[in-house]
């Protein structure tokens, strides 16, 4: 072997040595910063509670600035999103102080294993009692998965009919604004 082939051999299997290091180093790092998902009860999500006043949340950094709410409750509807890791909102009584009245939940938490993404399948697996409505599939494009006080509940799931997919879950139900 000559001396040139001898350097590169040399200088990859340091290269080789450093990133296995690095992999290794890195990897553990990644696993223990990965937050699990926040849990859905019929009661709120993580930390956020129905009831709650926006400046409870807004104080412990759980939702952004309130903003104006749905058009169509009114003038004095208000809201605000869902600071990460959950992604989603907040709908405000229209009395002072502004308690949550409802939670929209797109992604960032799970009710007994069941989130954003979850099938039919699942829902009917871990919530025995659901109920599905289907009144809304022609003019939303989902079918309202209803899981009842008696099943751990008071949840909505809204199912995508073309994905058959969940894209979103209310407390106490999916409010429709749009």
């Amino acid at each position: 072997m000559n001396a040139s082939w001898s350097r590169v051999l040399v200088t990859t299997v340091a290269a080789g040595a450093a990133a296995a290091a690095l992999g290794t180093a890195v990897a553990p790092a990644l696993t223990v910063g990965a937050a699990a998902p926040q849990k859905i009860t019929s009661t709120g999500v993580g930390a956020v509670k129905l009831g709650k006043t926006h400046k409870q949340l807004y104080d412990a950094k759980l939702v952004g600035a309130i903003r104006p709410g749905c058009e169509l409750g009114g003038p004095n509807t208000r809201g605000a999103n869902l600071r990460a890791p959950l992604k989603g909102a907040v709908d405000y009584t229209s009395s002072s102080p502004r308690k949550v009245r409802s939670i929209s939940i797109r992604g960032g938490a799970t009710a007994k294993g069941v989130g954003i993404g979850a099938t039919q399948a699942k829902i009917k697996q871990v919530f025995p009692k659901v109920v599905l409505d289907r009144g809304t599939e022609e003019v939303f494009g989902i079918t309202l998965a209803k899981v009842p006080k008696s099943d751990g509940g008071r949840l909505e799931f809204a199912i995508d009919t073309k994905t058959k997919k969940v894209t979103l879950i209310g407390i106490p139900g999916i409010a429709f604004c749009e």
